[in-house]
């Protein structure tokens, strides 16, 4: 009677998870008939999502079908609403509106996550957002129909909410394509918000001060230590009163993991992730295993964890689809681990900053140099492998084994 393993998602966690159990499928020589690898997701594409923040957002996605026909992936089309895991179902929702019931002897739940917004009045209703593709898409629209307005000084000024790895790309990426857009000499206003007391807080010491010249050289403002406290059409107001008119503002803090993460028996952290057995598995759910952002995992023995992040996810699926397949054949499941960690931070059109370790964290490279390792990074390395067998399997079996 053939097996099916189900993947919840076609992200890079969803990707890399089929990858990999279709890889050790063919490796032990079982067929697909007898162990069936299905993805479900809206649709067979990934969205390049590290790459939202830059122009054209809607050009950033990669098809999967030809790879998925090239490895024996099923593909199915819908939305997964609910995990039975006493009756081992998943139930799906399709464009359509019409419902449909799969069987799974192993679930590997790679759903991902969305962007959270507060409950900050006016939020909702005038704020954009690059953590999804309509919203960028939406964004970038936003951006051009500004070119149609009288120019103002609002109307030229974006204000980005959040000083994290998001916020520095959107607010470094905006003089460029408001000056494209608006006309080169006009004077373009790019503010970040951050409520805490500098931008880039979680890149430590010895980067910061490179990020923060870089933010000067650009014109780019910021204003600390006081976050949004509603928003209107035109303009926000700060926690500590100052007013800043702005018809554009982009909210960048927070990510949440998708809310199918609470239908399974485990505790979750304050992001909603759950926190994992080494080798993936859902505790309380042997036969579910969460992966990319709807996960927390040890990275190392040195208590750092895993991060919302296209580095941790793809390798965060590759580990939990090679489970998934050796849990039902019979093999020993593997403990993650990803000991190295890198970023590289985009900082305008010729510019980055890559730095290597939690903390402290080590500046390895600047300026072009770092641009160059940010560029492959974005448009070739995250992207899909070509749609050929023994490609693909080795790219998912380099994204298990092989550290930046």
């Amino acid at each position: 009677m053939s097996q099916q393993i189900i993947i919840i998602g076609a992200g890079f966690a969803g990707l890399m998870a089929a990858l990999s159990a279709a890889r050790l499928r063919d490796e032990k020589g079982v067929s697909p008939k007898d162990l069936t690898i299905t993805v479900v997701a809206p649709e067979p594409t990934l969205i390049v999502r590290p790459r939202l923040y830059e122009r054209d957002p809607g050009t950033m996605i990669a098809p999967l079908s030809d790879v998925f026909a090239a490895t024996d992936i099923s593909f199915h089309a819908g939305f997964v609403d609910t995990i039975d895991i006493e009756r081992g179902t998943v139930c799906i929702t399709n464009a359509a509106g019409d419902t449909d019931n799969l069987s799974y002897d192993r679930l590997v739940v790679s759903a991902g996550s969305h962007g959270f917004q507060p409950p900050i009045p006016g939020l909702a209703d005038f704020g954009h957002s690059v953590t999804d593709r309509d919203g960028a898409v939406a964004l970038d629209k936003h951006l051009h129909a500004l070119a149609e307005r009288p120019a103002s000084r609002a109307r030229n000024t974006v204000v980005v909410g959040g000083g994290g790895f998001t916020g520095i790309e959107v607010a470094t990426e905006m003089p460029g394509r408001l000056r494209e857009i608006l006309g080169v000499d006009t004077p373009v206003r790019v503010i970040i918000v951050e409520r805490g007391q500098c931008v880039a807080p979680d890149m430590g010491p010895e980067p910061r001060p490179y990020i923060e010249a870089r933010l000067r050289d650009l014109g780019i403002e910021t204003r600390l230590g006081s976050g949004i406290a509603q928003l209107d059409g035109s303009g926000v107001t700060l926690e500590n009163g100052e007013r800043i008119e702005a018809e554009t503002v982009i909210w960048s803090a927070g990510m949440r993991a998708s809310p199918l993460t609470a239908q399974l028996p485990a505790e979750r952290d304050n992001l909603g992730r759950i926190l994992v057995d080494p080798d993936l598995r859902v505790p309380g759910a042997p036969h579910v295993f969460a992966t990319g952002d709807t996960a927390k995992a040890a990275t190392d023995s040195e208590g750092n964890f895993s991060l919302m992040s296209c580095q941790h996810a793809r390798r965060l699926g590759a580990f939990a689809g090679h489970n998934a397949a050796a849990d039902l054949l019979g093999e020993p499941t593997l403990a993650y681990d990803q000991p190295a960690y890198v970023v590289c931070l985009d900082l305008g059109p010729d510019t980055a900053i890559f730095t290597r370790g939690w903390s402290p964290r080590t500046v390895e490279l600047t300026g072009a140099a770092a641009k160059k390792v940010k560029m492959d990074i974005n448009a070739v390395w995250i992207y899909p492998p070509a749609a050929e067998r023994e490609v693909a399997f080795q790219n998912a079996f380099d994204a298990r084994t092989v550290d930046f």
